[in-house]
């Protein structure tokens, strides 16, 4: 009698000639009892040693085709053209997951065959993600996906793969689709290009972790006003990373995509950590100090778990077309005040005419880029063709240039 695990051919053939001899046995009895003991015991052998493989999902496509009568152009409303059912059928094309829901749904074939994995299911449908419509190409382009020649027939597997990349589901910032969205949004917005963009800054985030963990609450206006003297030296943008870095705040510049218009965002990671991402969607010091410090005051005041994500277009700062915003209006105000001190403001009014001594001279004062100055009177005035040789075109990108080549136009 065996009464041990079986190791090896010769136990598991005299376990067999065993079980044979006790088919006959009466319930209750001993013999009953080690008819069942070899019974497990030899299973456990056999799925260990003899596993059954899945059938492949192509020949379990064409038995259930021969099964229900089907031919070749019968599988075109599952598959897509001849040519697809052709190569898929041929092995030449793999199964994407839009193929195998559709398989799955109208041919009865399970997902555990599709997928060829015991037990496995299809990932659970995200509601409103409509996976073709993210800009597939120019994520390709931009290296964010893998390129392919199909590229919209694996939207959903180069989607999930791009989110997974970010730190799984969790990370999409779920306000882009729905109500309630909070920040400066352009009425234009492809909101499949700005969720991308999100996921893509979280990625970069994700990647490059911070040695300092947030404190909450630990940004305040004195903390602004020391990044906005950053501004003062040539290498203030990089010089504000790093500070923004040793309090647990990313920085992180990703180009925006078409249809965003976007400028800024500041984003709350799943773990607590603050992100801001910058487009540098017009390269000038004035527009990049304020967008980072709106961005900074937004990380003070306003990110919360309920509130992850905060999206900003600052072309519509002050528009008509702009809603009243509680939220943006406080922003705009701890950034005014972060940059120069309302106090310092108003009892040193500069005009549209102001003087580049003058401009300077308060620049000097405040140790802060005169590029801040000449762009907040630009605004004042709602006039941009003054002082125009003053804001500092095209200066910042230069410091940021690795995240630009990652772009390809």
């Amino acid at each position: 009698m065996i009464n041990r695990l079986i190791k090896n051919e010769k136990d598991y053939d005299t376990a067999l000639s065993r079980i044979d001899q006790l088919m006959d046995a009466k319930s209750g009895t001993a013999e009953m009892d080690e008819l069942e003991l070899l019974t497990a015991l030899v299973e456990m052998y056999e799925e260990l040693h003899f596993p059954i493989s899945p059938p492949d999902p192509i020949d379990a496509i064409k038995f259930r085709m021969e099964q229900i009568g089907l031919v070749q152009k019968d599988m075109v409303p599952y598959i897509g053209t001849k040519s697809k059912v052709s190569e898929v059928l041929n092995g030449k094309r793999p199964l994407t997951l839009s193929m195998m829901r559709s398989l799955n749904k109208n041919l009865g074939i399970s997902a555990e065959v599709l997928l060829k994995e015991p037990g496995a299911d299809f990932p659970n449908q995200i509601q409103e993600m409509e996976w073709s419509r993210f800009p597939l190409l120019e994520m390709a382009k931009r290296n964010w996906i893998p390129p392919s020649d199909d590229i919209r027939e694996k939207a959903e597997e180069l989607i999930r793969d791009f989110i997974e990349q970010a730190g799984g589901l969790d990370t999409v910032p779920k306000p882009c689709f729905r109500q309630g969205k909070k920040g400066r949004y352009n009425a234009k917005m492809d909101l499949f290009a700005l969720t991308a963009w999100c996921i893509r800054v979280q990625s970069v985030a994700r990647k490059n972790p911070l040695k300092t963990k947030y404190v909450k609450n630990s940004i305040k206006l004195g903390t602004m006003q020391e990044v906005a003297r950053l501004s003062y030296f040539d290498n203030g943008p990089l010089l504000a990373k790093e500070y923004l870095e040793k309090h647990g705040v990313h920085l992180i510049v990703v180009p925006h995509l078409p249809k965003t218009y976007i400028d800024g965002a500041a984003i709350l990671l799943p773990d607590g950590t603050p992100v801001i991402g910058l487009t540098l969607r017009y390269d000038r010091i004035d527009y990049f100090w304020f967008c980072l410090l709106h961005e900074l005051a937004h990380v003070s005041k306003h990110l919360s778990t309920s509130d992850r994500l905060i999206i900003d277009d600052l072309d519509l700062r002050g528009k008509k077309v702009e809603k009243e915003d509680i939220i943006e209006k406080e922003a705009d105000e701890m950034t005014r005040n972060g940059l120069i001190p309302k106090r310092i403001w108003d009892r040193n009014p500069i005009s549209g005419k102001a003087s580049t001594a003058e401009i300077y001279a308060l620049s000097e004062k405040l140790k802060i880029h005169p590029a801040i100055i000449a762009g907040r009177i630009r605004f004042e005035q709602k006039n941009y063709r003054l002082l125009s040789r003053h804001v500092g075109n095209k200066q910042i990108r230069k410091h940021f240039a690795d995240s630009f080549k990652a772009k390809v136009s």
